[in-house]
């Protein structure tokens, strides 16, 4: 299998509408992707419509991209993203919202004041941005504002007014529910049950809120345009207004749809106000059409409201596809049962039908999700040329994510052509090929721990569970050992599972570095160290590749830097940014964007300084009665022509390379500013800290010192170079 190289974003995923259920994808990976085929005005699938901005930036790229998209909210998003009304659209319908009356007062004013809380420190009333809850509790305990008046800001303990106010609108609470379900489903719907418990997650104040709000959208008289950006607003507004916020954020992307201990109460209201900055738009619009209608060949979205299985004929008669991109998705049942309630509430119950089984469906696990995604590589299959590839993310990685994907497409026919993995906090890159040409069967429990053995050896230092797993799905997937014919899925991943469990295992093969039993914990290396092996690590290559970079250019950007790591370490072998941040930290200084080598790290100065450091150890020497010689990067402290001690002299963090030509006890002396990089090194690579625990790692100005101790003793020598440790630095990311 040929990877290819890991495609960075330029910029990080979108904080916009519905971000927290939306795959947290960066831009500027998709279009880079597209320049692979140099076929712009072609034709793109997507046909999971999961990601609304990865259609837009391909879109953008020049290409007519078709999206099947069956939820309704995610089709409304795209068509919002594609083409937003004007910021004064937002402006203007809000206001017309807020100025309907509510008895004798404005709309505005009346759901504004259901927020209202004293300041603790001025006493003057202000609008709670909101209120915390204890699950199962019928009033809140805290509230959180910033008072205008004083500037007094943060959480407070709640007022008996604030807990007076929640139990009152609390006493109404049976009517606007009834409201909020029948605009989602029928009285004698066999799915009242399934819509009454999703709606349970709304307090009845937001419910309050949203109920009142959205009872007045049809009879408001809003051009289309403003019409558009009210129900945008409300959206965020439905989103705001239900219990998944979790106090403190500790599941900032929920999946299920389950209230949090301690949560927050959002301002619905507020949320409207400043809902119009979320959909503020950077970039031009898009031609968005529905199905049927013509987009134009220098590009735009045509968005099919249906399955993937209906497409089929037509679009092998009428669309040539160039390529399918999309993000796979993942189980998420807070969101695809949100989605159902939402559409019914803002749309009404026929928008709702078609997309009713998520209101049904409790659990979605792994073998429900492989099925799934089973059947629509299986319909791709049927309306896509030969050797058309699907360029595929997959985002928040997880080995049973992984298994689950890799599984389907492979049952589906479909060959990995490449993958590519940076960290777990990355989207993983696939292409798959639906190639006619299937791969020979081959047994799977010889396949899988000789695929890790050989990753392992490739790396040359420990990897996290989601490389090992990653690297044996890969091998499985080309031996067809993913799933038998006669095997349901839910088996498949079962007996994936168990062949990774046996596998990892053997002891004479793998080492696990894990305070935890199971195989998914930790890190995992090879038995035979990769160096006895004549490995590198791959830290050490990347710090040789960065410095080798940074040395033929006076000043870089960080994209640049990527750019010419990327395709030297592709596939799993990808570097995280910690590592690259850690070495350009070591070895650069950045001003303004770019880095620039520093200037004691230039060739020449730095040989002059490794010059230094021998003069110095044997000066040190010959004060403690030791005679030195000099043999390569090692000098060696001899007394009646035995070796006493030996040091190892460096003027980098190549630790691993050291410990190849080192006898135990060597002191290994590297810059004070390699300190950090080498302890980075040692906390993401176990193996390499545990060799290390046989040396001593010294740093240049701690010999310096040395010079002027007034009693330098072969006892106080000992105790001196155990007295300036090598540590991380403060702040270091430890995104492997």
């Amino acid at each position: 299998m040929d990877h290819q190289p890991f495609i960075p974003g330029l910029k990080a995923a979108d904080p916009g509408p519905l971000s927290r259920f939306l795959p947290a994808l960066e831009e500027g990976v998709i279009s880079a992707w597209l320049t692979q085929l140099d076929s712009a005005g072609s034709w793109l699938l997507d046909p999971f419509g999961f990601s609304p901005r990865l259609v837009l930036e391909a879109a953008r790229s020049g290409y007519r991209v078709l999206v099947t998209a069956n939820n309704p909210v995610t089709r409304f998003l795209l068509e919002m993203f594609a083409n937003p009304p004007a910021p004064s659209e937002f402006t203007a319908a809000l206001a017309a919202l807020g100025a309907v009356k509510k008895g004798d007062e404005r709309l505005a004013g009346h759901l504004q004041s259901l927020y209202l809380t004293s300041c603790e420190k001025c006493n003057q009333q202000i609008q709670a941005q909101s209120f915390l809850w204890r699950k199962g509790e019928n009033a809140p305990y805290a509230r959180i504002y910033e008072c205008r008046h004083c500037g007094d800001s943060g959480e407070r303990a709640a007022t008996t007014a604030d807990i007076e106010r929640a139990k009152k609108i609390a006493e109404t609470d049976g009517l606007h529910r009834s409201r909020a379900f029948e605009k989602v489903i029928a009285l004698n719907d066999d799915d009242r049950f399934y819509a009454e418990e999703a709606i349970g997650h709304y307090l009845p104040r937001p419910l309050y809120v949203l109920t009142t709000i959205i009872n007045r959208l049809d009879s408001l008289n809003l051009s289309t345009e403003r019409k558009r950006a009210l129900t945008a607003l409300i959206l965020l507004a439905c989103d705001a207004g239900n219990t998944l916020w979790a106090h403190p954020a500790e599941r900032p992307r929920p999946k299920q749809l389950s209230t949090p201990g301690q949560f927050r109460e959002q301002n619905v209201w507020m949320m409207l106000e400043h809902g119009s900055a979320l959909w503020a738009e950077t970039g031009s619009p898009v031609v968005c059409e529905v199905w049927r209608k013509k987009i134009p060949e220098s590009g735009g979205i045509l968005i099919y409201e249906g399955r993937l299985r209906d497409l089929a004929d037509v679009v092998k008669k009428e669309i040539p596809i160039s390529a399918v991109i999309g993000s796979v998705p993942r189980p998420n049942q807070a969101f695809w049962t949100l989605s159902a309630l939402w559409a019914g509430w803002l749309w009404g119950r026929e928008a709702v039908e078609p997309y009713k089984v998520a209101l049904r469906r409790r659990r979605y696990d792994w073998a429900w999700n492989a099925t799934a995604l089973h059947s629509a590589f299986n319909h791709l299959r049927e309306l896509l040329p030969e050797g058309v590839p699907f360029f595929a993310l997959l985002p928040e990685p997880e080995p049973a994510y992984l298994t689950s994907a890799f599984t389907a497409a492979s049952a589906a026919g479909f060959s990995v052509r490449s993958v590519a993995l940076r960290t777990e906090h990355d989207p993983v890159q696939v292409v798959w090929g639906n190639d006619s040409k299937q791969p020979a069967k081959s047994s799977a429990v010889d396949v899988l721990p000789n695929a890790i053995q050989d990753y392992l050896g490739t790396r040359g230092e420990p990897a996290s569970y989601l490389h090992v797993h990653t690297a044996g799905l890969i091998a499985l997937a080309q031996a067809g050992a993913l799933k038998d014919p006669g095997n349901e899925f839910d088996e498949a991943l079962r007996k994936t599972h168990i062949l990774f469990e046996t596998g990892l295992k053997d002891r004479e093969k793998f080492v696990h570095y894990s305070t935890g039993e199971g195989v998914d914990t930790g890190m995992w290396g090879a038995a035979i160290a990769p160096q006895s092996m004549g490995g590198e690590s791959l830290s050490d290559r990347v710090e040789m590749a960065v410095v080798t970079y940074l040395q033929q250019k006076q000043k870089v950007i960080y994209l640049e830097i990527e750019a010419d790591l990327y395709p030297r370490f592709p596939g799993l072998l990808t570097p995280s940014k910690g590592l690259i941040y850690a070495i350009l930290n070591s070895y650069a200084e950045k001003e303004g964007g770019s880095w620039t080598l520093r200037a004691e790290d230039l060739a020449a100065a730095r040989r002059a300084d490794l010059n230094a450091v021998y003069e110095l150890i044997e000066a040190i020497g010959k004060r403690l009665g030791y005679a030195s010689r000099r043999q390569d990067r090692l000098v060696h402290w001899e007394e009646n022509g035995k070796p006493r001690r030996s040091f190892n002299v460096l003027a980098s963090a190549l630790l691993g390379r050291a410990l190849q030509t080192c006898a135990e006890n060597t002191i290994l002396v590297i810059p004070g500013g390699r300190a950090a990089l080498a302890a980075y090194k040692q906390e993401r690579d176990p193996s390499l800290a545990a060799r290390l625990k046989k040396h001593r790692l010294v740093k240049y100005r701690l010999l310096r010192s040395l010079l002027d101790v007034p009693i330098l003793t072969r006892e106080t020598f000992e105790e001196q170079i155990v007295s300036d440790p090598v540590e991380k630095s403060s702040g270091q990311m430890m995104m492997f």
